[in-house]
């Protein structure tokens, strides 16, 4: 590890300066940890690389979530060079651009050996190393139930800058096309009329697209409150983004909110959203949601083959044969049935609940929700649904079913 070698510094200065850019990449470091890490190193070698990373690792990270961006930090500013330039360095590590403390790096432009006579010893080359952290960078991979305020009004501003697109459909229109696979009689009969009707030149026509409709079920329950709000934040965003969407939102019961969300204001969507719902923050009945969607919405939202959007993090109160019957029914009225659960996104969650087991065989895509790279990856996925056909999973139903 670099130590003594560098210009004008110690190990107190280093460790200082260590502190100082976790601190600066977004991971909470006090002064107190500073000073446990401090007594710590009288009990471990310091020459012991791993065994330094271990004690640094145990006194300044108390969140899991930060570990990430420690072992990027310590492999940063700890490093040993190798005879590799600053730029090698950082390639191999794959760093992502970060703003830190600058340091100075003293590499000699050619080996001594390699000057020719009469010129003098070639000089060591300062080399400033200035790289800058984006914030943005941290904030997308952060969980959105570790928001804090502050990171609360900045996610809204990268939501908002999300482009969502969604495959298209085929409908029963279609339109003049040169390239176009079916002739069109009429048009050819009409534009041939005045060669004496014999048909002499050909029109064809082709199946018209038009963009897939969104339908998007948010659970808004008491299990959810980490994660509604943010998740409204991202139903306005993708209602403004995609023509046709449908937005409804559930606890104990359904209600739809797809005329709240068309403020233009995000803030203004949220309070209306809040007026207009009566059970936020309340119980889940999963089941009974879904029935209610399906026999009082279900026509009217999914005649067009829609994809639809059940957010919910599995928690359910509700009868588990309820659950199993309608998203039955729901995936065979629908296009594609995603499911997104925000504890997916947890090192080591199963989906163990009784609400997930009864519902993940009826479920087309079950993918995370917890951060903004899992919203980019979400849109990557509707846009390119298309490019594979809809598999459905065969359910062969027991004695009892």
């Amino acid at each position: 590890m670099e130590t003594s070698d560098q210009p004008g510094g110690n190990l107190m200065t280093h460790l200082l300066a260590f502190g100082y850019l976790l601190h600066e990449m977004g991971v909470a470091v006090s002064p107190g940890q500073m000073l446990v890490l401090i007594e710590a190193l009288g009990h471990v070698p310091i020459t012991q690389r791993e065994d330094f990373r271990a004690a640094a690792r145990a006194t300044l990270v108390l969140r899991r979530e930060d570990l990430p961006l420690f072992e990027m930090a310590f492999e940063f500013f700890w490093r040993t060079s190798a005879g590799l330039t600053p730029e090698q360095e950082l390639m191999m590590m794959g760093l992502p651009q970060m703003r830190v403390p600058q340091r100075q790096l003293r590499l000699p432009r050619r080996k001594p050996e390699d000057a020719k006579e009469g010129e003098r010893p070639p000089e060591e080359e300062e080399i400033e190393i200035q790289l800058t952290y984006s914030h943005t960078e941290a904030l997308r991979v952060k969980d959105f139930g570790q928001f804090s305020w502050e990171e609360v009004q900045a996610c809204k501003d990268l939501i908002r800058r999300m482009r969502w697109k969604i495959e298209d459909r085929p409908n029963r229109r279609r339109r003049p096309d040169r390239g176009g696979r079916t002739l069109d009689m009429r048009r050819t009969l009409r534009q041939n009329m005045r060669y004496g009707g014999e048909p002499i030149t050909l029109a064809w026509r082709e199946t018209q697209r038009e963009p897939r409709p969104l339908v998007v079920i948010c659970d808004i329950s008491g299990s959810m409150e980490r994660y509604s709000r943010i998740l409204l934040q991202f139903v306005h965003a993708i209602s403004s983004g995609v023509g046709d969407v449908e937005s409804f939102v559930f606890g104990t019961r359904l209600t739809r909110i797809t005329r709240q969300l068309r403020h233009k204001d995000i803030d203004d969507s949220i309070d209306a959203v809040t007026k207009h719902v009566r059970d936020w923050s309340g119980g889940t009945r999963i089941g009974d949601a879904v029935k209610e969607f399906n026999y009082r919405w279900g026509r009217r939202v999914l005649g067009r083959g829609p994809v639809v959007l059940l957010i919910s993090d599995g928690w359910d109160r509700g009868e588990p044969a309820t659950l199993s019957r309608e998203m039955d029914r729901l995936q065979r009225s629908c296009h594609r049935l995603i499911w997104l659960n925000p504890l997916l996104g947890s090192p080591g969650y199963e989906p163990l609940t009784i609400g997930m087991q009864a519902a993940l065989p009826f479920v087309d895509d079950f993918l995370p929700v917890h951060n903004l790279v899992s919203l980019e990856q979400l849109g990557e996925r509707l846009s390119t649904l298309g490019k594979t056909p809809t598999a459905r999973r065969q359910r062969v139903l027991g004695a009892a079913g």
